[in-house]
């Protein structure tokens, strides 16, 4: 069984500006052209880990995002989506429990995750491609403005 340390050696994982520790572990050579004429690549994928003393702070992007479950602790995803409403979604492989191995994120939804025990690894696949210009992250006085009905989970998914 390997420690989080190890996981971070062995993936080359570096910290991640959301939250947690990543590596760009795929990137496609083909690319798409968006609506808005921008060349992106068909598919990217990175390997994600979280530690639960960590989050993945709430942040949109402008393509959708499969997460599939590796290794560790269950991943809980918190997901507003076009219309304000919050889903939860649980990354995990224990099906009786409600929690999925493959969790999708569609684009323009604004989310963020986190562990409860330990740590967990998944990989996660943006398509179109990854770009930092598509990602935006939110600051907790902007979420709270717009959603304060989602009060608990934006101040437990956000730095001030």
């Amino acid at each position: 069984m390997f420690k989080q340390a190890s996981w971070i050696e062995k993936l080359q994982l570096s910290k991640h500006i959301e939250g947690g520790y990543y590596t760009q572990s795929y990137i496609s050579d083909s690319e798409y052209k968006t609506l808005d004429g921008e060349k992106r690549a068909i598919a990217s994928s990175i390997y994600f880990l979280l530690e639960d003393t960590d989050f993945s702070a709430f942040h949109r992007l402008k393509s959708d995002e499969i997460w599939n479950f590796h290794y560790g602790a269950v991943f809980t995803i918190a997901a507003i989506d076009l219309e304000g409403e919050l889903h939860f979604f649980e990354l995990g492989v224990d099906l009786e429990k409600g929690q999925y191995p493959q969790v999708v994120i569609p684009k323009g939804w604004i989310f963020g995750s986190y562990t409860t025990s330990g740590f967990g690894v998944c990989g996660c696949v943006v398509a179109p491609g990854f770009e930092y210009e598509d990602f935006e992250l939110f600051t907790q006085k902007t979420l709270l403005l717009e959603y304060p009905k989602h009060e608990e989970i934006i101040k437990r998914l956000t730095r001030k």
